[in-house]
């Protein structure tokens, strides 16, 4: 049986045929021996079951949008609730950052710890229900996700994962319970600098148009890329043993041939598009191509949000009188100086990075053609390969950003600012264990607490269960999307804390060499900020000797 084709987005695309109940493409459908059908029909399967993902795919994506065409007020309002949470948040940082922070720590805690009792619950009264006790695998990928809230197995993953969770941050907080009060006092010194400079707030919208439109391009070079060439259309027969089966033909004249008469039930399909010329021979790389270029120009991006807000933030740091001293417009002043004079520095950053990302990529390619195969040595080398390169991209990352800030506080080219980022990190080492990592840990919680609280709300309320609007909510098929953009709007306004959190403690690394709270060498920094670094630092020289 001979499906037909239809144009997508002026395209055509491969037509599909079925034997024996599998899907392939037209230019798999000539057998020539018993080995080369074997062969195909492990072909004809992938196929079929690489369509069958993308319909389910496809059916998920619908029922999202009919999701947010049903209820895109409701969500609209989740979402900016989020996002005045996430303010309020950053803003009274400044007044009540060890109250705050204190409660966002008892707060995740209480509420993963209600997580696990209400998993438990749904677990004992499933595991009661005959039918529930199926396992995941059974049933397999299905596109309604309430099929796997009714089986008791869903929820006991739930139950250890949350038990994990808790107990993971139970230990951290137990063994970094010394090192909460630094932490405290450089995000109190970071909320103040948000608070005086209030438009870097907003910069991640700049940041997100950018990338819309990375993004875009990429999609449509991709697509012009791979239906550049010539449209080749081939003969497609039911019998096997056609001699014009698989040949090439023209759709316009295909009718006045014989191959009809000689082949019933024979047409003349397109197959893809290619052709004989050397371009289409390395259409592959040149695809290779257009992704290491957009992998590039999302790294520049972010390397130039970073720089410029690590510039602003900078400028408040060492201005003597605050806020008297901190220029005007210093997130516009800092973003010209990164276009005007460290374009090269940062596209160089991120060429680096890119570079790395890359290489990850065409790691997990071929790690995912090796699959089939039996060669456990080969599986274990790439397996030690993708591990070694998430470490290397991981650290490239990490001393990207450290490398931005220093181009945005002294204006020197990417590899000498990496160098001397990465010798002061060294020279603070026990610094950059103590405050960074907490910091980040406590911010990590934040957004979570947003997320987390503003989908709970989701939940009761798009389950039907606030009474008070029960006729005017919708019913939806999934209830995550509030959640996600919840975290996504929380993530946004706290990157920007924690760039700003980050060039604070450089910039306070390089306050303590450059300076020895003299009054010809003042320090800049808060005093309480210092005095809470010197207890910390007698501690722990202590605990060493």
């Amino acid at each position: 049986m001979i499906v037909p084709s239809r144009p997508f987005l002026q395209r055509c695309f491969p037509d599909f045929i079925t034997l024996n109940g599998t899907l392939t493409v037209a230019k798999r459908t000539h057998f020539k021996d018993a080995l080369d059908k074997a062969r195909s029909v492990t072909e004809l399967r992938d196929a079929a079951n690489g369509i069958t993902g993308l319909v389910d795919a496809k059916e998920v994506g619908m029922k999202i949008v009919e999701d947010y065409a049903a209820s895109w007020n409701w969500i609209l309002i989740g979402l900016v609730i989020a996002l005045v949470v996430s303010l309020i948040f950053i803003l009274l940082l400044r007044f009540t950052a060890g109250l705050l922070l204190w409660f966002t720590i008892i707060a995740v805690i209480l509420v993963i710890a209600y997580g696990i009792w209400h998993c438990y619950l749904e677990f004992s009264l499933l595991r009661q229900q005959p039918g529930a006790d199926v396992t995941i695998v059974d049933i397999g990928f299905q596109t309604d996700v309430m099929v796997y809230l009714q089986l008791s197995q869903t929820w006991l993953i739930f139950l250890i994962a949350l038990g994990t969770i808790e107990a993971s941050i139970l230990i951290i907080l137990i063994f970094l319970r010394r090192r909460v009060r630094v932490a405290i006092a450089l995000l109190r010194e970071g909320s103040k600098a948000v608070s005086y400079i209030m438009s870097t707030l907003f910069y991640p919208i700049i940041t997100f148009l950018l990338l819309a439109i990375c993004s875009s391009y990429f999609a449509v070079t991709s697509v012009f890329l791979a239906s550049s060439g010539d449209a080749i259309y081939k003969v497609m027969a039911a019998e096997p043993n056609c001699m014009y089966a698989n040949k090439t033909c023209n759709p316009e004249t295909f009718n006045k041939t014989n191959v009809s008469k000689a082949c019933p039930g024979a047409q003349c399909m397109f197959a893809f598009y290619g052709g004989e010329t050397p371009y289409h021979r390395y259409l592959f790389i040149l695809q290779l191509s257009n992704l290491l270029i957009f992998l590039w120009l999302v790294n520049f991006t972010i390397a130039l949000g970073q720089c410029t807000l690590a510039g602003a933030f900078a400028s408040y740091y060492w201005a003597r009188r605050k806020p008297q001293d901190i220029p005007p417009c210093p997130l516009f002043s800092s973003f010209s100086r990164a276009i005007r004079y460290h374009t090269g520095s940062l596209a160089f950053g991120a060429l680096i990075l890119a570079m790395v990302q890359m290489a990850r990529i065409i790691l997990e390619y071929l790690d995912s053609k090796l699959k089939g195969a039996n060669n456990v040595a080969a599986r274990f080398v790439f397996c030690c390969l993708k591990c070694c390169f998430w470490c290397l991209e991981r650290f490239v990352k990490f001393m990207n950003r450290n490398a931005y800030i220093m181009i945005a506080i002294y204006g020197k080219g990417f590899c000498m600012s990496a160098r001397d980022a990465f010798c002061l990190l060294m020279r603070n080492v026990v610094r950059v264990a103590v405050l960074d990592r907490v910091t980040d840990f406590l911010l990590f919680l934040g957004k979570v607490l947003i997320a987390g609280s503003v989908g709970v709300i989701a939940f009761f309320f798009l389950t039907h269960k606030i009474p008070i609007f029960q006729e005017e909510v919708p019913t939806l098929h999934y209830y995550w999307t509030v959640i996600f953009g919840s975290y996504l709007i929380a993530h946004g306004f706290f990157s920007v804390y924690a760039m700003c959190v980050d060039t604070l403690f450089l910039c306070f690394c390089e306050d303590l060499e450059r300076n020895d709270g003299s009054s010809e060498k003042p320090f800049l920094m808060s005093a309480g900020l210092h005095r809470t670094q010197n207890k910390l630092s007698y501690k722990l020289i202590a605990l060493l000797f």
